[in-house]
């Protein structure tokens, strides 16, 4: 993969991936797998985020520490299934603001539309995470990319369980300053745009439904 895509190597991530994609896996095990992969995720997606040094005090001592450089972060799910994401990381990141991006697919021009919005006021100053479990086709991905960018926000990652070569694409050739974080890369996508192998419907299977 590019320097644009990060793939997610750690063996215990790999393996809770796994889990989640047995269809065996029950909605509670599923939603409880999402959220543990999601904690993985953060831990590596913020890495690279600078600190800061300032003073404390220990039970024994006055010392130096470090914090994080007044970074300001958002978590941005896809709804329905991205909010199964979003525990997991405000586990690792509770300062964190949560924003919400709703969307359906046209059935006639069969293009994402924006149903609904929410995002922090600063959106524009913050490090965003856009979250969900599937990158299939780009095209949701890419809706919401596209309504953060209409309200100034500058510093986009999009953070996925599993994507397809085509949707990775897809998103770059839109927007190819967003970076991609994912688990794994699927072969492709099969006659109805899901990704194969997969583990089918992330919404269906965290929240029980058809």
């Amino acid at each position: 993969m590019t320097n644009d895509v990060f793939i997610f190597d750690h063996p215990l991530l790999q393996h809770k991936l796994t889990m989640i994609r047995k269809k065996e896996t029950g909605s509670k095990e599923f939603r409880e797998l999402v959220e543990e992969v999601s904690s993985l995720m953060a831990y590596e997606m913020t890495k690279s985020m600078p600190l800061e040094k300032v003073e404390i005090e220990t039970p024994v001592c006055k010392t130096s520490s470090y914090v994080l450089s007044g970074k300001k972060m958002a978590i941005i799910p896809l709804m329905r299934a991205g909010l199964g994401m979003v525990n997991g990381i405000l586990n690792m990141i509770p300062v964190a603001k949560v924003g919400h991006v709703g969307l359906y697919r046209d059935p006639e021009t069969l293009q994402p539309v924006e149903y609904y919005a929410k995002f922090p006021g600063d959106i524009d100053k913050r490090e965003i995470f856009i979250v969900d479990p599937m990158l299939a086709t780009g095209g949701t991905a890419i809706a919401a990319i596209d309504a953060l960018k209409k309200r100034k926000a500058k510093h986009i990652k999009f953070i996925c369980l599993i994507a397809s070569p085509e949707g990775i694409a897809a998103v770059h050739n839109a927007h190819p300053d967003v970076k991609i974080f994912t688990g794994a890369v699927d072969p492709g996508l099969n006659e109805k745009s899901y990704i194969t192998p997969g583990f089918g419907d992330a919404g269906d299977r965290l929240y029980g439904t058809k």
